[in-house]
């Protein structure tokens, strides 16, 4: 059994869409950050850094208990540990790699800040939202570029596909639209309809 703590931000979907899509035996277990409840002795054990999501399972490599923090980290952890959604082939995996760290490391960061400054903070600040809506804007163009030659990301489906749904998703669709972003939608739309991501993205455990 996987425990996974987590909340209804768009790093928090990440690891709800891959325990769906393999069917790793899992438990959610809430960590509501409106609370500050990631600040507590017993979450930062598991998340150092306070941070959703995180993991733990009590049957990791070789039977021992891993405790895991960081939404890329745990992608690749439950791909190598299903055996799905996570090529074998290397050369396979160096593309699934390089957008799985690009979703990771740099969409879904300036996709939080976008959020931040444009929708959640109550302070305005002009030069941020016009900095981080242009940012958001040039990172949607460039997934769509790639997806006018690719199906998905890396190749077939992958967790490559699921670190960038979530803020496609949340601030692609409902915040800027896809209009002008024709393969990015076809691409979001067919995730969107398979019945494990609408699982995950269903009600969340109270």
């Amino acid at each position: 059994m996987i425990d996974c703590y987590t909340w209804t931000t768009d790093n928090g979907y990440k690891p709800r869409m891959m325990l769906e899509e393999t069917g790793l035996p899992h438990r959610i277990v809430p960590v509501n950050i409106r609370e500050r409840a990631q600040m507590s002795p017993e979450f930062m054990k598991i998340s150092p850094g306070h941070k959703i999501p995180a993991i733990v399972d009590d049957d990791g490599p070789g039977g021992v208990r891993v405790t895991l923090c960081e939404s890329g980290a745990i992608l690749k952890y439950l791909g190598e540990k299903s055996g799905k959604f996570y090529p074998t082939n290397p050369a396979v995996r160096i593309k699934v790699d390089q957008w799985l760290f690009y979703g990771s490391a740099t969409f879904t960061t300036l996709s939080q800040q976008f959020g931040h400054w444009t929708i959640r903070s109550p302070v305005k600040a002009p030069v941020a939202q016009q900095h981080y809506d242009a940012n958001l804007r040039d990172m949607l163009g460039i997934l769509d570029r790639h997806l006018a030659q690719n199906e998905y990301f890396g190749g077939d489906y992958s967790i490559a596909d699921m670190t960038m749904y979530s803020d496609v998703h949340l601030h692609g669709v409902k915040d800027i639209g896809l209009a002008e972003y024709p393969n990015l939608k076809r691409w979001h739309d067919a995730i969107e309809a398979r019945p494990a991501v609408q699982r995950a993205w269903g009600p969340f455990p109270s």
